[in-house]
């Protein structure tokens, strides 16, 4: 595959729908390797076959999404502890004047 045909096909790949990344793989980088998601693999071949005359399809694979991680538990809520003293009371007694002084008006 000459340059200018590496170039073309690139091209072709990169415009695809669902393409996500293009790459030249092989030994003599004569081969792509596309990654996407919902490619039409049978279009895209078909848009190569129209640019460079051949066009062949050697590995499809579907790649399993990851299972979902489990949701990490829900951290408690902090505790709030409040510190509070009794009451302290101030202890007073009313005692009476046993000899109440006379009253003088003047």
């Amino acid at each position: 595959m000459c340059s200018k045909c590496r170039t073309e096909a690139l091209q072709v790949a990169a415009v695809a729908y669902g393409v996500n990344s293009v790459a030249l793989h092989g030994p003599e980088k004569d081969k792509l390797m596309i990654l996407g998601e919902g490619v039409d693999v049978a279009c895209l071949t078909e848009a190569l076959r129209k640019k460079l005359c051949h066009a062949n399809i050697e590995i499809v694979e579907v790649k399993e999404p990851s299972p979902p991680k489990p949701p990490a538990p829900p951290t408690p809520p902090p505790q709030i502890i409040y510190c509070q003293q009794p009451p302290q009371f101030e202890c007073c007694r009313v005692v009476a004047d046993p000899s109440p002084a006379p009253c003088t008006i003047m």
